[in-house]
């Protein structure tokens, strides 16, 4: 306490009581006492005032460019998006157009039948049948599994999701099991289809897709369901939703409906020919 007192009674040190009190009595404290002295100390006042407003009225001046500059950027933005809208859809469209020439000349090959199958199985035209719906969803706990430990995977730490690899074994168990179509979430698949993944969302022909994913495979219904549900992949889907709490549902219908893959783009093979024909 007397350590307080003492700070609280002697505020200002002694050395600097002292100082102060040699000005006092020399003259030198205060305010200018000569005209000289005053008119620096109102001209030092008048020059910062000056600054002051100057910085001031440049801010105000420069806020309305800046606000206009602002506006300009977003409009441009807005065009550039409004182009790139435009040109999606030109795209689309003319995949919906190439579809429609395959579409038509696989009509007019002259083969009858066997033009109606490869349009089928080439994914180029839609079909509708009997068959099987299969709904494959993350778990609720997309971070662990269903007993709460984490789901072992290379390289991805979320583990309660339905990764590239799991549909493509659905798939493939699928076209293996009977299927003579499938599509998933509405995306017809065919011979040169890519399930693929970019971070967590997965990819079907570079199209992203979201959960939940709802695969549909057009074939006899009964069959197919118990040969896929009782082959390899049917039975690493269930562990996948005894393990891990991925969510699935399969169930027959008697008419499903599959569209037409947009386009059918082949590369590298070519037609055989038979000798002596042209």
């Amino acid at each position: 306490m007397s350590l307080l007192t003492n700070v609280m009674d002697h505020s200002l040190d002694d050395g600097y009581a002292e100082a102060a009190a040699r000005k006092r009595a020399a003259g030198t404290g205060g305010l200018p006492k000569t005209l000289r002295a005053k008119l620096g100390l109102a001209a030092g006042l008048v020059l910062a005032a000056l600054v002051v407003t100057v910085g001031a009225a440049q801010a105000r001046v420069a806020a309305p460019a800046a606000a206009k500059e602002r506006e300009e950027l977003i409009d441009r933005i807005d065009q550039e998006t409004s182009a790139a809208d435009d040109l999606e859809d030109d795209v689309d469209a003319l995949r919906e157009d190439v579809g429609a020439r395959q579409r038509e000349a696989l009509q007019h090959t002259g083969d009858g039948d066997r033009g109606e199958l490869v349009g089928v199985l080439s994914g180029a035209v839609a079909v509708h049948g009997p068959g099987v719906k299969l709904v494959v969803n993350d778990a609720k706990d997309a971070s662990t599994g269903g007993d709460g430990t984490p789901r072992g995977t290379s390289g991805f730490s979320d583990t309660g999701r339905v990764r590239d690899r799991d549909m493509q074994r659905v798939v493939n168990g699928l076209w293996a099991a009977g299927a003579e179509a499938v599509s998933i979430n509405g995306q017809r698949l065919t011979a040169l289809s890519a399930i693929r993944a970019a971070g967590d969302a997965i990819l079907v022909d570079n199209r992203p897709l979201v959960p939940p994913y709802t695969v549909l495979a057009v074939g006899d219904g009964q069959q197919l369901s118990s040969t896929f549900q009782n082959s390899a992949d049917g039975l690493y889907l269930n562990a996948l939703e005894e393990n891990y709490g991925i969510r699935t549902g399969i169930s027959t219908e008697d008419d499903l409906r599959l569209p037409a893959a947009p386009s059918v783009i082949v590369r590298t093979a070519q037609p055989k020919t038979e000798k002596g024909t042209t």
